[in-house]
């Protein structure tokens, strides 16, 4: 795991070289251990350095072509390091990185390196020989990879800080239009004008100042599988311990982030096996809200596993503190309420371990979101007589406001309220924030579209949609902010190769079936855990933000949501977002999904657009 940065110029000699102190700065968090750069009359390739796999000073990055005209630097982990390694055997190796194979394969594939690598990786190679750069991240965005223009020059980093350099940083009124919908930017926008993402599964290849794209990886174009119901099961259940397995490698201590759930728990029991008979480390988060909290069935889970449980516990002061410091060192506006606890989470665990295990992408592959039980739900309740369904959305109307954590009342009347509309319309609206499309004056030209894949089925191409935009662009970017601002690495087994590749070849059936989600996983999960854990209702990882904007935050969301400071902006209709404040303060609603991400937005844009 580390921290990238560095420029490359198509214009001659570098002009700002002097900005490596900053950039190597701002990433230092992102790799404490060690820090090294690369310099050249056109390219600088910096990195900071944490000690995850071999950690002696042979492994440290930037690693170069015996020649010396090839540069190569890796944020992440690599677990077909080892074939790679027997592929290779000749190339005169100078450590046991699993990061330095990826060198010879490229030298002798080229760009068709990236398909070969099995792992999580933001890669930058610099070719003096072609005069190229390129900029790649993995699959499904695990690890990030920033890239911006500065004149006749290339800078990229590791997170977006390390890029704003000098001057007043400009918003991009289309990335804020894409967050006020969804509560994140997808890529390749950022919310600031001109710094780009790299998109996941892509190469970004620079013989000059604009770059070629390079898609290696297209999820949508997996076919279904004609597996049978039985065979698919044997397979997920030998996919999931190798997945485990493989990404229990390190020569760090590796634990697991737990809730008690379904996803995690497998994770952690599968991962208790595979280390036997040293016990595993589990973590989880505690809240004083009992909707919320979770700390006995973790608990639970860590007896029948055996491991060594640590509990970090979120109160009003902590995950205020958490929320300041957040804001204060991602140049991101991480609208997520889950950052909080997952950053306090992580640095309890870092106490103890060096890396984590959690369960990302489980949702997105095989199903687990209630949305797509609504989709399946929504053309039934649409084919009802219209008086028997004013009747039914009187009887939800009449139910009471609920500041809980996802509770029936909140998805019944996300149900009623969206069934009528197109699929696609419906499972963004599902999904967004629930802001009113209006909520901001000013509506930019070229705003993203919103179309789910076109992949036959409907449910399987929202799923494909979370899996290409919710999933790296606000769960992945969560996780890794969160655990990297304590210098702890991050891995989702469920993002394996393999195990991806099988998953988004499932049909919808073996995801959703009935009423139940998860299906597949579920009768998977069954041989290895209790029934009560399986059939666990599905939580995650929150906040009661609810009541903090009330109570807890009361005073930072009066000042940050004020209409004459809304007004003076001049981003959000003071009058809109006044109503959902003074409508959730009173119960009548319940805005939390919808404030939140203004409550985060404003105070990022104090603390970053100098303002």
């Amino acid at each position: 795991m580390c921290g990238l940065y560095g420029m490359v110029s198509f214009g001659g000699q570098l002009r700002w070289r002097d900005c490596r102190g900053s950039m190597s700065t701002h990433l230092r968090h992102r790799g404490p251990d060690d820090a090294a750069c690369l310099t050249a009359e056109r390219a600088l390739l910096g990195v900071e350095r944490l000690r995850i796999t071999d950690p002696r000073p042979e492994a440290a990055q930037p690693f170069t072509a015996p020649d010396g005209e090839t540069w190569l630097a890796c944020n992440g982990a690599v677990y077909n390091a080892a074939n790679l390694r027997q592929r290779y055997a000749a190339w005169p190796y100078r450590s046991r990185s699993d990061v330095e194979p990826i060198l010879p394969l490229y030298l002798d594939v080229g760009l068709d390196a990236f398909s070969a690598l099995d792992g999580m990786f933001a890669i930058v190679i610099w070719d003096a020989r072609r005069q190229r750069l390129v900029l790649t991240r993995d699959r499904a965005g695990e690890k990030p990879l920033f890239w911006c223009r500065r004149e006749s020059e290339i800078w990229f980093a590791s997170e977006v800080q390390a890029l704003l350099g000098s001057g007043r940083p400009t918003l991009d009124h289309i990335a804020l239009a894409d967050y006020v919908r969804l509560g994140y930017t997808r890529a390749p926008r950022t919310m600031f004008e001109g710094i780009c993402k790299v998109p996941a599964g892509t190469a970004l290849v620079f013989e000059s100042i604009t770059p070629s794209v390079y898609p290696y990886w297209r999820p949508e174009a997996i076919q279904v599988s004609d597996l049978t119901a039985e065979a698919a099961e044997a397979e997920l259940d030998r996919l999931l311990p190798a997945a485990v397995e493989k990404q229990l490698v390190a020569d760090v201590p590796v634990g697991v982030l737990t809730s008690g759930g379904l996803d995690s728990a497998l994770i952690a029991v599968l991962a208790g096996r595979a280390t036997k008979p040293r016990p595993v480390h589990t973590f989880t988060i505690g809240f004083s809200d009992p909707g919320y909290d979770e700390r006995s069935p973790a608990a639970t889970l860590a007896g029948l596993l055996g491991s060594r449980h640590v509990t970090a516990l979120a109160d009003s002061d902590r995950l205020h503190r958490a929320f300041e410091l957040i804001i204060e060192r991602v140049a991101e506006p991480v609208a997520d309420p889950a950052v909080l606890p997952t950053y306090l989470l992580a640095r309890e665990a870092r106490q103890h371990v060096g890396v984590v295990l959690s369960g990302e992408g489980a949702d997105e592959l095989f199903g687990g979101y209630p949305t797509y039980l609504g989709h399946r739900i929504a053309p039934a309740y649409a084919a009802l007589p219209a008086s028997m369904r004013k009747l039914i959305e009187a009887l939800i109307a009449a139910l009471p406001v609920s500041h809980g954590k996802v509770t029936p009342e909140f998805l019944l009347r996300r149900l009623v309220g969206q069934a009528l509309v197109p699929l696609s319309e419906r499972h963004v609206s599902w999904f967004g924030t629930g802001l009113p499309t209006d909520v901001l004056k000013r509506t930019p030209d070229g705003t993203l579209p919103f179309h789910l894949p076109a992949v036959g089925d409907p449910l399987r191409g929202a799923m494909l949609f979370d899996y290409l935009t919710y999933l790296p662009d606000d769960l992945l970017t969560k996780v890794d902010r969160a655990t990297m601002l304590v210098s702890l690495e991050a891995r989702s087994p469920y993002l394996d190769r393999d195990l991806t590749t099988f998953a988004l070849g499932l049909p919808t059936q073996f995801r959703v079936r009935g009423l139940q989600t998860k299906w597949l996983l579920k009768r998977v999960a069954a041989r290895h855990l209790p029934a009560g854990v399986v059939e666990r209702r599905k939580r995650g990882l929150s906040v009661p933000i609810a009541g903090w904007i009330n109570d807890g935050l009361r005073a930072t969301v009066d000042r940050l949501l004020g209409r004459d400071r809304l007004e003076q902006v001049g981003l959000f209709d003071p009058v809109q977002v006044g109503q959902l404040l003074t409508d959730h303060r009173a119960g009548r609603a319940n805005h939390a999904r919808a404030l939140w991400p203004l409550i985060v937005f404003e105070r990022w844009r104090e603390r970053w657009m100098g303002a």
